[in-house]
């Protein structure tokens, strides 16, 4: 099951809306489990300007090198430097300790574009 506090998208990345209104993005649990063993992550540098669907990184894997995309448009304003020295947490918490970055929301109307987890799950069943 995935989190209902999250919003997701058809490349299987989510975002989570702090407090503060800053967001965290990660890799779904599907996508973990998709990749096998995560063994690298390639992430863009604190700064670092995001466009909503638009390639933020690279994710290694076991079994292959696979793209990310941002699920919402911002600026960079924090690694998860715990995952980037461990990243098999993507695999064991990948909606927790295993989140890549954490992001300056630009607009946050570009969550509308994102799915509810409900309609993830849809989307997965779909899919699969």
């Amino acid at each position: 099951m995935n989190p209902s506090d999250l919003k997701y998208s058809k490349e299987h990345e989510w975002v989570r809306i702090e407090p503060g209104g800053a967001a965290l993005i990660g890799i779904t649990a599907f996508a973990a489990e998709q990749l096998g063993d995560v063994v690298y992550l390639d992430l863009p540098s604190v700064g670092t300007e995001l466009k909503q669907f638009g390639k933020l990184g690279e994710v290694e894997s076991v079994k292959a090198v696979s793209e990310v995309y941002a699920p919402i448009s911002g600026r960079v304003i924090g690694r998860n430097e715990e995952a980037i020295a461990h990243p098999e947490l993507v695999n064991s918490e990948p909606y927790g300790r295993g989140w890549f970055l954490r992001v300056a929301v630009k607009e946050r109307g570009e969550l509308d574009n994102l799915l509810s987890a409900q309609e993830y799950e849809e989307f997965l069943a779909a899919e699969v």
